[in-house]
């Protein structure tokens, strides 16, 4: 079967793709930062802007590597947004509703050319005429323009007569909204423009608009350019000195038009020449950046980014650990070097070398881990989108404040992380979030807020979602544990209130008393815990009736490369990934004690349940139990248990290998890997460990 001439093949497609995604996920984040603007009455048109570019590169890569489904959709929404810049069409509710059905669409556009490409064929293709038309409704313009204000200033017609269309548009906006103008002249030298222009704009953005750039009759030196800034603001002119005082440049106020003058038409008097010209206006445009197309200057690539594949990154993450194993077997014969006197100084030198490469591994491992990172504002800006669907039709008003977004984490565990998170909003607004009249009368403010906080903490991302509704019904959690079936009425009143939270976690439980087309069911903390458990993250949740909940979900930064403890018991070394390991101690035979048949000690007045490898695996030993030993608190998602070995031999890098098709799916262990003296060292599984004791725990019980 031919493939479809709708998706481009091979590393087109997978550099169409990419590039086409980071666009749409652009124009997301723009439309997220729009609505937050349009809440709090405040109106961006830089973020338009922005939006609009990012269509508009969407559209124009369509076009080149032939999908021309997407660049349809990509047309009639730059009409809308170019619609939008002009104020020929307002920014509704109803109007951002449509964008974010567009933002959709683009996602699905995007899978259907992936699958269409695995698959070699065109997929299924949903129509997009009707999206479409309501696109071009929305864009069409509106009634008759009211009287021109721009009479209002004493205003050159030939700084007018060069204004783009936008550029008038937002003169008449900032007249509208009565502000002031000014003209600000400024001289920049040629080398460093672009830094000078960020500069200004960014010392005048806090008092205005930067409605347009123009160059000056003078133009400046054959090292400098002189440009004047048509500027609308709400402040007065010394304020607006003040902002750009210690540049070279000058700020003057332009004259607003007596209301006889304008009642008898007399307006043209120029207060502040300024010669224009089409060359001027296309110098304009390029330095203020506006969207417009324009002729590349060069054939040089701006970019200092190139695309590399993940699964080039994986393979050369896994040669990085292998090159540590090297290592490590080369430790052992420089030890071995050290132990024949005659060979002293060839160790030496050794030695030396070994520290060296030692750095150089442990700089190239660092390199590779920094290539696989991506911001979790990838993740958040999808969370804005979700928290404002799912407020809408809950028929609840929330405030969603997001923290950390900087914070980064490996590609694969971000995109591993936006369907637990989501489920955790989503119980957030349906379950915590009380409906206004219940906040009133709790002395709440009628917004609810969902707070989401990412952090680096050495080796892990913690993110921690709060919210202030009603927090967790403890007694509704046991009621429908009970109703289920899975603890009985008689466990439940032993168990303590951190236990209780964490029956949200298990399959079936809920505490809402009614199904509807959010939640309910079940299964939604569910998958958080077990997606969680599969990154290697551990999850904790605490809540207070009428106060709010916390959960906060411990991830470690990448799964690439495994820190390990290693550890002895039995006579066998096994290594433990330092992803799920919490803490380590040493305890004596006094701290164990037995509860419903099985070892459990107490740590900081919790119930730790203590799993004795040996025990485990059925290993045989004819040596005594030692009198002290060590204890490896390890978790997964709300679990925590304690790995009870006889030595601890400190950290190491691994890299995990299959263990073959016959020892494939072993109980306990994940694999296998080599430390130095090629010793074969198993590697625990502590996911199925930890299921396996918590199952036991609840039989037992």
């Amino acid at each position: 079967m031919s493939k479809s001439s709708d998706a481009p093949p091979d590393k087109a497609r997978d550099e169409f793709l990419a590039e086409a995604q980071e666009n749409v996920e652009l124009l997301s984040r723009d439309l997220v930062l729009l609505d937050a603007a349009r809440t709090q009455g405040r109106f961006d048109p830089e973020v338009l802007n922005e939006a609009f570019r990012a269509v508009h590169s969407l559209k124009g890569l369509s076009g080149l590597f032939g999908v021309p489904r997407m660049g349809e959709l990509s047309h009639h929404l730059e009409n809308l947004l170019d619609a939008l810049r002009l104020g020929k069409a307002v920014l509704t509710p109803e109007t951002l509703d449509l964008l974010f059905e567009a933002v959709s669409s683009f996602h699905q556009l995007l899978r259907e050319s992936t699958q269409a490409e695995a698959a070699g064929e065109g997929g299924q293709r949903g129509d997009l005429s009707e999206l479409a038309a309501r696109l071009d409704r929305a864009g069409a313009t509106a009634g008759t323009r009211p009287r021109d204000v721009l009479l209002d200033f004493v205003l050159d017609p030939s700084l007018l007569s060069v204004l783009t269309e936008y550029e008038e548009h937002r003169l008449r906006t900032n007249v509208s909204e009565g502000r002031a103008l000014y003209l600000v002249r400024a001289t920049f030298a040629l080398d460093t423009i672009d830094r000078g222009l960020e500069e200004m704009k960014g010392a005048l953005r806090p008092l205005g608009e930067a409605i347009a750039f123009l160059p000056t009759a003078d133009g400046g030196s054959a090292s400098e350019i002189e440009l004047e800034i048509l500027f609308g603001s709400g402040s007065s002119e010394s304020e607006v000195v003040a902002a750009v005082s210690g540049r070279r440049c000058s700020v003057t106020a332009i004259p607003r038009v007596a209301a006889a003058i304008v009642e008898a038409s007399s307006v043209g008097q120029a207060a502040t020449p300024t010669v224009a010209g089409a060359l001027a206006t296309e110098r304009a445009r390029e330095l203020a950046r506006e969207p417009d197309d324009a002729a590349e200057a060069s054939l040089r690539s701006v970019a200092q980014t190139v695309r590399v594949d993940i699964r080039k990154l994986d393979a050369l993450m896994n040669l990085v650990g292998e090159l540590g194993n090297v290592r490590a077997g080369l430790d052992e014969i420089l030890g071995a070097l050290r132990q024949q006197k005659t060979a002293l100084p060839i160790a030496r030198s050794m030695h030396r070398e070994m520290r060296a490469l030692e750095r150089k591994l442990d700089e190239l491992q660092a390199g590779v881990l920094d290539i696989r990172m991506v911001p979790l504002g990838q993740v958040f800006d999808k969370l804005s989108r979700v928290v404002r669907k799912i407020s809408r039709d809950a028929g609840k008003e929330i405030r969603l404040v997001i923290q950390g977004g900087d914070t980064e984490l490996d590609k694969l565990i971000v995109e591993e992380l936006s369907d637990p998170l989501m489920h955790v909003i989503r119980n957030a607004i349906d379950h915590g979030i009380e409906a206004a009249s219940e906040r009133r009368a709790a002395g709440k403010p009628e917004v609810g807020t969902i707070s989401v906080l990412a952090e680096q903490r050495g080796s892990h991302v913690i993110i921690e979602i709060t919210d202030d509704g009603a927090g967790l019904d403890e007694q509704r959690l046991l009621e429908n544990a009970i109703e289920r079936h899975i603890i009985g009425a008689v466990e439940a009143r032993g168990l303590s209130t951190r236990e209780i939270h964490n029956l949200i976690f298990l399959p079936g439980v809920s505490t809402k008393r009614v199904v509807d087309q959010i939640s309910g069911r079940g299964v939604g903390m569910d998958v958080v815990k077990t997606n969680i458990a599969r990154l290697s993250g551990i999850i904790d949740i605490a809540s207070e009736q009428g106060r709010g909940t916390r959960l906060s979900i411990q991830l470690p930064v990448t799964l690439a490369i495994v820190q390990a403890l290693v550890v002895r018991a039995a006579g066998r070394t096994y290594c433990i990934p330092l992803n799920s390991v919490l803490e380590s101690l040493r305890i004596t035979a006094q701290d164990v004690s037995l509860l419903s048949r099985r070892e459990v000690m107490t740590l900081r007045g919790q119930t730790l349940p203590l799993v004795r490898i040996e025990r485990l695996f059925e290993l045989k030993t004819d040596r005594p139990p030692p009198r002290r030993c060590f204890v490896v608190v390890v978790g997964l998602a709300q679990h925590r248990i304690g790995l009870v070995v006889d030595e601890l031999f400190g950290q190491e890098d691994i890299v995990v290998k299959s263990l073959g098709a016959a020892l494939e799916g072993t109980p306990g262990i994940a694999g296998a890997t080599e430390l130095g003296g090629k010793r074969t060292v198993l590697v625990l599984d502590v996911a199925a460990i930890v299921e396996e004791a918590t199952a036991s725990q609840v039989e037992a019980a």
